[in-house]
Parts: structure tokens; sequence; C-alpha cells
């Protein structure tokens, strides 16, 4: 464990300290777009940020080649090396895509030749566990076009989500943590060395989100863009694919007991089919959900817009913050809730616990529709936003969705009194990453 913790240590400063480098050259060679329709902060914000992530991904590789223990990995395995590859692909696109914005299509055809290149160094599914029937042994062509599905899935998934500060690099590191803890009980409990190299990869790409998440955080200084979305796409998938059909339920010995207690402990078996799904659940969902609403309008599958999750709760009046926090929620909540199942699916506290997480997020989805209004002997202790207001206050000091004493005194609410985006000059106005018309004057 501490040569996992030290990997992870030195990837998130590598790419912590490159951050800022990287953001001065992408400055410098213009790889700062226009604002586009669908964007939400209002001022050019230099992208490139995968570029500080890849290295650190090297370095990771590095580090861990010399360490005793994680060194047996690279000596026994080619998955670190097809790891290597398939990245180095992929991040290349991605730089030319954030500098010159590559067609939809051609990003597509280098996805699948990144996992191709994985694919022809052995990191595929040999094998899938179906519960019922067994280890079903798939053939070169199943078990490769399987891969390239899974990798062009995850990928897209990823990239989709990254539409928010944080957002991306965040619910990684939450599905990074979930699905190390998994592959590591794996290795270190069972004693089964091919979920080693899982392991590896959930690390160094929890160090990769790390230690770029602090530029990344709302304000963001820079934007990872398409060469880090896509690589920790990549990176995710690398270690599902690399776990996945590799686990022998023979030498995990599990079978043993009356037949209800045997098929409780073959969840474990079972788990690498659903680990990940769960890691990318909200993701998959947002990526799913988008290509039925562009299809339905008649538009292209890879065709821009703000109907995404994130953009869906910015909608319903939750601040850039809050909408960051709620997604890491969902994400937490599914990845560690199938983790514990995994670890003991008897207990009935953990559903209960997994229902009762959600509706308290359910609870947080609703929260800007309910804005309560404190009684007036804790006027002075609640936040301004749920303070009473006398008749002919500043309309600029309401939140939305409260009732604003108008001139005439009629109620009106707040959110009729939006300043339109782009508006120079408005108060509150965070720069380049001020998220939706949030400044309020008075009619």
């Amino acid at each position: 464990m501490r040569e996992y913790l030290l990997t992870l240590c030195i990837t998130a400063a590598v790419t912590y300290l490159l951050t800022g480098p990287v953001r001065k050259f992408a400055i410098v060679a213009g790889a700062m777009p226009e604002i586009r329709a669908r964007d939400v902060h209002r001022e050019p914000t230099p992208r490139l940020g995968g570029i500080a992530m890849f290295f650190g991904l090297c370095a990771g590789m590095l580090v861990a080649d010399h360490l005793t223990n994680l060194n047996e990995v690279f000596e026994t395995s080619n998955e670190p090396r097809a790891l290597l590859s398939g990245a180095a692909v992929i991040w290349l696109i991605g730089v030319l895509d954030d500098k010159f914005e590559i067609d939809a299509l051609i990003k597509l055809g280098a996805q699948m030749i990144a996992a191709g290149v994985m694919v022809v160094q052995g990191l595929t599914i040999l094998w899938l566990p179906i519960p019922g029937v067994g280890n079903v042994a798939l053939t070169q062509w199943q078990g490769t076009l399987l891969t390239v599905a899974l990798v062009v899935i995850t990928i897209n998934a990823v990239n989709f989500v990254d539409g928010l500060d944080g957002l991306a690099a965040g619910m990684v590191c939450i599905a990074a943590a979930a699905f190390f803890m998994y592959a590591y009980r794996i290795w270190y409990s069972y004693g089964i060395e091919a979920a080693a190299p899982a392991s590896l990869f959930a690390a160094i790409l929890m160090g990769m989100c790390v230690g770029f998440l602090p530029h990344n955080m709302h304000p963001a200084r820079i934007f990872m863009g398409d060469s880090g979305s896509m690589l920790i796409g990549l990176v995710l998938a690398a270690g599902a694919i690399s776990v996945t059909g590799q686990v022998d339920p023979d030498a995990m010995k599990l079978f043993s007991g009356s037949e209800r207690n045997t098929v409780h402990q073959m969840v474990p078996v079972y788990i690498p089919l659903l680990m990940p799904l769960t890691i990318i659940a909200i993701p998959a969902a947002d990526l799913i959900l988008a290509i039925v609403r562009r299809t339905w309008r008649g538009q292209s599958p890879f065709a821009a817009d703000r109907g995404h999750l994130h953009h869906r709760l910015l909608e319903v009046g939750h601040s850039h913050s809050r909408a960051v926090l709620i997604m890491y929620f969902w994400s937490a909540l599914i990845a560690f809730g199938a983790l514990a199942y995994s670890v003991n699916s008897a207990s009935m506290w953990i559903v209960l616990g997994v229902v009762f997480l959600s509706a308290v997020g359910l609870g947080l989805l609703l929260l800007p529709r309910f804005t309560p209004r404190a009684p007036l002997w804790a006027q002075r202790i609640v936040p301004p936003r749920y303070r009473r207001r006398a008749v002919g206050a500043p309309a600029a000091a309401a939140a939305p969705g409260q009732d604003v004493p108008d001139a005439d005194g009629d109620d009106r609410d707040a959110s009729d009194d939006r300043v339109p985006a782009g508006v120079s000059g408005a108060p509150g106005v965070n720069g380049a990453t001020a998220v939706g018309p949030r400044s309020r004057l008075p009619r």
C-alpha cells in the first residue's frame, strides 16, 4: 500500500507543478477558443491541461517501475506498456483538437485506434463471468470488439460530463478511488496477481486528478480540454478492462457452504461486470440522454448543446459549486455503494444506507425549489438569502425564486431581474468562470 501511495503522490505532484507552466504555454500558443453557446464561462480560458496530466501519468509509471513490489507488474504483464501506448495516441489527438478543433468523426476514429493499440499489446477482455452460466470464453474478435466498445463509451462519457469547473476530474477521481479499493482487495485479500495492474492504473489516475483539481476548481484557471478528458477516460477504461475477466473463481475459493452462501460469496466474481458500469454511471447516463435528445431533434449525436445534466442543475437554480458537489455525491453513492455490496452483499444495512442517501440526494436536487424564510428572531444569524426583506429593498439582494415586492405592490420573481449573459460591467461576474447570469439589477 505504501508504494501505491508513493506513486499516487508523485503523479499528483508532477501534474500539479506542470499545470502552471502548461497554462502559460496554452496562452502563448493560442489554445483559448472563443466562448461557445453551450459554455458556462464568460471569458476565454486556456485549455491543454491534458499535457500536465499525461506527464503525470508517465512520471507515475516511471516511479512504479523502480519500486520493489510494483516492478513485478511490469515484469509479468505487458498491460502498463499497452496503456502508455494507447494514452499517447489519444493524448496527441486531444492536443490537436484543443488547438485546431478536429472533426468529431476523426476523434472517434482516433479513439478506436487507441483502443486497438492496447488490444494488440494484450490489454483486452479474455472472458466474461456471467451469473448462472460461469466464465464464458470470448473469441479474439469478440474480445476486441467488446474492448474497443468499452474504451470508446468510457472516453466519450467522461468527455461529455466535462462541462463545469472541476466536474470531470472530481468524478473520475471518485470513481478511481472506488475502483482502486475493489482491485486492491481482489489482489491483496485473494492473492490474484491479475488485479495488480488495475490497482496501479487506479492509483495513477487518482494522482492525475488530484494534481489537476487545484487549478481546475471553480473559478478555474485552466481547462483539461479533450487532451485531458479523453486521457483520463482511457485510463479509467483500461483499469476496468484489466480486471474484467481476469478473476478466477477457483483461486478465490468461494465455493463453500450452502448454495445460498455460495451465491452471496460469488458476488466479487461478478462485480467486474458491474463496477465499470457503476463508476461511469452518471457520465454514461448523460451520454445516452444526449444521443437520444440530439437524434430526436434530427441533429448529429456529436452536436453540442446545453442539455447535459450539469446544465440542467444550473437551470434548476443551483450554483456552480453546488451543482458540482451534487454530481460528486451521486457518483460516490453509486460507486461506493457497489463496492460495499461486493464486500458484504448479505447486509441489509448497506441497502438501507444506499436508499437513505438516495433520498438525501433527491432532496438536494430539489433544494432550489424550496427557499425557506427564517423567522424574525433568527434574521441576524441566518445567511442573507433566507432573511425577510422590507418592501422597497433592492432586488439585487434577493435569491432566485424569492418573491420581491415591486414598486406597485405586486410580487414578482427575483429571477426576472437577471442580467443577460455577456453584459460587461455587471457586478459579481467572476471572470472566466462565471456561470450563467448570476448578477441582478433592479428594474
